[in-house]
This record gives structure tokens, sequence and C-alpha cells, in this order.
């Protein structure tokens, strides 16, 4: 099997792992972690194991752009177990939890999460959030959204890196990106206090946010896909909009 690294806390993020696993045919993950994780199915099947105790099939979408994922929560210090009768592709989240009290171990399925639309116009995506503040866990939010092609997203502009309660809530992120069809791009834009840049990302790129506000765009005629993973001081999600261009907003914009 395959492992690629997409963030390393303690480099591209204070708190943030996050790695890629590429399994083929007859391949087994095992691990155990001084953090809490989540293991999100990208594509494919696996069986997954927690501390010993089988907790049977999870996935089952094709890729990213098919459906809802299924994910394993597993707290701090529990061997994560990981097998495949065929190719799948898993994401694995996690972070230290510092004193927090840890989730319990458990497969996260489809009807577990909260899929809406959010925006409009061409600012319209869909977000499907698979851990949430309210779900049992210690630090870790994480959810996927996806950009019909020429849509923005995180849109507002809009950050999260000051603990500032209730206007602002201190959260680092990363993102995962995919491309239907591969060969597309989108942009990440990331400015604020002094910094200011554009990258283009491809199908499997990944962007630690540590702060500054970050929306992103797909190129036209191509769906974006990104998974995101947050953590920081508390699992409330209070984003500050950029006050430029808040006038947009309308409804939920999670």
């Amino acid at each position: 099997m395959e492992i690629v690294q997409l963030a390393s806390a303690g480099r591209e993020t204070e708190l943030i792992d996050l790695q890629l696993l590429r399994f083929e045919a007859g391949d087994r993950f095992a691990s155990s972690h001084r953090g809490e994780r989540c293991a999100v199915v990208l594509g494919g099947v696996v069986e997954a194991t927690a501390g010993g105790v089988p907790l049977g099939g999870v996935g089952g979408r094709s890729d990213v752009f098919d459906g809802l994922a299924e994910a394993v929560y597993v707290p701090p210090d529990m061997e994560l177990a990981l097998a495949t009768a065929a190719p799948a592709v898993v994401a694995l989240a996690a972070a230290p939890l510092d004193g927090r009290a840890p989730g319990r171990p458990r497969v996260i399925r489809g009807e577990d999460q909260r899929a809406a639309e959010a925006g409009k116009d061409n600012w319209s995506r869909t977000i499907r959030t698979i851990l949430g503040p309210g779900d049992d866990a210690g630090r870790l939010i994480v959810g996927e959204t996806v950009n019909p092609p020429g849509n923005w997203s995180s849109y507002p502009p809009h950050k999260h890196d000051r603990q500032a309660p209730p206007e602002e809530v201190e959260l680092e992120e990363v993102y995962f990106y995919r491309l239907r069809p591969q060969g597309g791009f989108g942009v990440q834009i990331v400015y604020g206090d002094g910094q200011e840049r554009a990258l283009v990302v491809h199908d499997g790129d990944a962007v630690a946010i540590p702060s500054g506000y970050h929306p992103v765009v797909a190129a036209p005629g191509y769906e974006l896909y990104y998974l995101w993973v947050m953590a920081g001081e508390g699992r409330e999600v209070a984003p500050y909009f950029d006050p430029e261009h808040a006038w947009v907003q309308v409804g939920d914009l999670s």
C-alpha cells in the first residue's frame, strides 16, 4: 500500500496530521496514535477494527463525487486496523486532545451526517459534515465540500484564526482536493494579516491553512471536491467573514 503525508503536525500545522492511504487488494494497515483519529473512506470499502473490536465494512462509494462518505472515529492510543479485498482510498486525520475528553470508537454512516446546500448562484456548493461540532469527539471537525464547475466556496471569504468568541473561534484547517475530470484545476486564495497568495490546486493536492481568509474556486468544466479537517481550541465553528464581502451572505454558510 502507499501512504502519502498530506499535512504534518509541527511542520505545516500545529495540530492536524493528515495522511492518504492507498490500498491495493489484500492490503492491511494498522497503527495507534497519541491523538484522536477520523478515517474517511474516499473510495472503495475497508474492513475496520478498533481496539481489536471488528466494526465491519466501511465505505461503498466509487469516489468522492459519488454520494456521502463513511468514516471511522477512534480515540487516542487505540489501534485502528483497516483491511481491503479490493482497491480503496482512505484519508486519515489526527489531532492531539491535550486533556480533552475523546469520543467513543464508532463507524460514521451517511445517515449520521449533515448534508446541505449553501450559497447561491456561482457560489453555491454542497457541504457534507462528517464529524461536526456537536458530534462525539474531542477536537477534530471533518467534512467535505463539492463545488460545481466554475463555482466558489468558503465564500463569502471567512477566517477562523483568532480566539475571540462568540465572534470568531480559532481553528486551523487542511484542505485535500479532488477534481472531476482529474485533469482540471482550482484556485485556492489565502489572504489577510499581510499575506496574499493564490495557489493553483490539482487533483490530489493538499493545502494547510493556519490563518487568513481562504476562498476557493473551481475552473469552468471541472467539479472540485475538498475534504476539510479542522482543529483548534474548541469544537465550535464561528467563522469571521471579511467585512468587505460579507454583504453577499445568505443563510447558513458553514
